[in-house]
């Protein structure tokens, strides 16, 4: 086959389908991914007939899966698609399926407000609440975990982090449970919920106090898995870790009040990492003010620090800055 991406692919089969039915598959794409496909349908010149029919065979084989894993769940689609495609292809295509499928399942969580959803599941076991959580916005499932009570949070965290796959069947009887107290309900699909990457995002965005008391707990029950989630989040702390122009471009953007008490409660390390990378005058004036500032409670200084992460965290996912941790990026100069 041809090495094309898969939006090219995409076009591809598109194109196969001809103007009529192609207009039909449009009415069911956003304006966004309707832009992409008709950039890459544009692009495409000529393909032969063999990259075609294997492209076609593909996406045939990938909708065949999705088909009986959602009707059958896992252990009926293994089946069905061994005595179809062998062993092999059959687990090269649960794997594809499984990982690369954008769940709609709770949907309408991600869409309701964070005070009703609390409502509805507070009185939830650990396990129901982490799955449902594991659907939610980030930004929610945060909220939501730094008002549980204490000891259901770490329960809640730790079943999210230990995460991975989740059955349709299962999904569906949380659903059904739920379906007397939100009006809007949508189908479901075998995705990939939870895990590392989604509960370090949730523990970026919880407050520094619940942050510390989760990770406290953690460290006494599960330090292994505590550190993995460790090393997925950035804190204040981790400034350490960013090279100078990625300091001096954020501290432009930085309140300069949300400094002063941020670098009063902070660490001389940290301190002196960022008073390298400012100018002469700005560092005497950040001084003088820390001098000056008195009586400054725990609270605020980590809710300055958390305004400090939350503009870092910004210009990464704007491409401004690269934050690097642990050696796992490779980054060129």
């Amino acid at each position: 086959m041809a090495n094309l991406s898969d939006p090219q692919k995409a076009a591809t089969i598109v194109i196969s389908l001809g103007s009529e039915a192609a207009a039909e598959v449009y009415k069911y794409l956003s304006e966004e991914e309707i832009e992409k496909l008709t950039y890459e349908i544009a692009k495409i010149q000529k393909l032969g007939s063999d990259d075609v029919e294997e492209i076609l065979n593909d996406f045939y084989s990938l909708c065949l899966t999705q088909k009986v894993v959602t009707e059958g769940g896992v252990t009926y689609a293994r089946s069905v698609l061994e005595k179809a495609f062998g062993a092999q292809v059959a687990n090269s295509l649960l794997d594809r399926v499984t990982k690369s499928l954008k769940t709609k399942a709770f949907e309408f969580i991600r869409k309701s407000d964070y005070k009703n959803l609390m409502t509805t599941i507070q009185n939830e076991n650990p396990q129901t609440i982490a799955l449902i959580l594991s659907y939610a916005r980030s930004d929610q499932a945060s909220t939501i975990i730094s008002e549980l009570p204490k000891e259901v949070r770490i329960d809640v965290v730790e079943r999210i982090a230990k995460m991975d796959r989740t059955n349709p069947e299962v999904v569906n009887q949380v659903e059904k449970v739920l379906e007397r107290k939100f009006s809007s309900m949508v189908s479901m699909e075998f995705t990939e919920v939870g895990g590392i990457n989604f509960i370090a995002d949730v523990m970026n965005h919880i407050d520094r106090g619940s942050e510390k008391y989760i990770f406290d707990e953690m460290y006494k029950r599960d330090a292994k898995l505590a550190d993995e989630i460790r090393k997925k989040m950035f804190i204040f702390e981790d400034i350490m870790s960013l090279d100078g122009m990625a300091i001096q471009r954020f501290l432009r953007e930085v309140d300069s009040k949300d400094l002063v008490v941020a670098l009063k409660g902070s660490n001389e390390e940290v301190n002196e990492v960022i008073f390298q990378n400012m100018s002469q005058r700005m560092g005497e004036t950040v001084r003088s003010d820390m001098e000056y500032l008195h009586n400054v409670r725990m609270r605020d200084v980590e809710e300055a620090q958390q305004r400090i992460v939350a503009i870092i965290r910004k210009l990464e996912d704007e491409g401004e800055i690269v934050i690097s941790k642990g050696g796992g990026d490779d980054i060129i100069a």
